[in-house]
């Protein structure tokens, strides 16, 4: 049987939070209320959960700050909640880490929906990948890209993104494509948001191999991803 999957609620405002808490815990998912940016790190350090839904306004540390400090230390995926709608602050919250965004006020069945839609893309097992061996090696048990050997540091996304890049080497993709792949509803996400995710990916891979780009553009279009003998395999 498997174990409850778990919820940590970063949230300020302690009656909204509470009430997540209690739609969360009715559709299956044990949870835990936090309600200060600066106890966050601390309580992940001696504790495990599934997902994160972090307030962007916190006292103590604000949610932009904390997302940025859990993704130097985890891949746990994060779901930002916020008053703030312009899209600055939407890119922003998504380039920090977060898998995905929600304006307040928001309905609760869409956040539980939201939640598990996350869970459900982070737990999904993959279709496998091209045979054989070397540069690119993908283990999507444990959520894990090799380059040459060396696991990249990714956020879920970015691991989504690089992942269904590798299914497909030399294919095309436009940033309609690749927003599709990655996220399941992205109403409030623009194509910027590729783009900050294809810089991102671009750095993490040159770190690793930097004898040619693998993410390429394709003018007018979108992106492709390169590999010079089409070497991926799936740990």
């Amino acid at each position: 049987m498997q174990s409850m999957q778990h919820v940590l609620i970063v949230e300020d405002e302690v009656k909204l939070a509470q009430v997540l808490a209690e739609y969360l815990q009715q559709a299956g998912y044990a949870t835990h209320c936090l309600y200060r940016g600066d106890e966050v790190m601390a309580w992940l350090a001696s504790h495990q959960t599934s997902l994160v839904v972090l307030d962007l306004m916190l006292p103590g540390v604000d949610g932009l700050e904390l997302c940025q400090q859990i993704r130097q230390q985890s891949g746990v995926p994060i779901l930002m909640a916020t008053a703030r709608i312009e899209e600055h602050d939407r890119l922003t919250g998504l380039e920090s880490g977060a898998d995905d965004y929600v304006c307040k006020p928001y309905s609760m069945r869409e956040m539980v929906a939201r939640v598990k839609a996350i869970l459900r893309r982070t737990a999904m097992p993959a279709k496998p990948l091209m045979p054989p061996p070397t540069l690119v090696q993908v283990d999507d048990v444990r959520m894990e890209i090799r380059i040459k050997g060396a696991a990249l540091e990714l956020t879920p996304v970015e691991f989504r993104m690089l992942s269904h890049f590798s299914r497909n080497p030399g294919v095309v993709f436009s940033r309609d494509d690749l927003l599709n792949a990655i996220y399941t509803d992205y109403r409030l996400v623009s194509y910027r948001t590729v783009d900050s995710h294809i810089k991102n990916l671009r750095k993490k891979l040159q770190n690793h191999y930097s004898e040619s780009e693998l993410i390429r553009s394709v003018y007018g279009v979108g992106y492709r991803f390169e590999l010079p003998e089409a070497e991926t395999t799936q740990a």
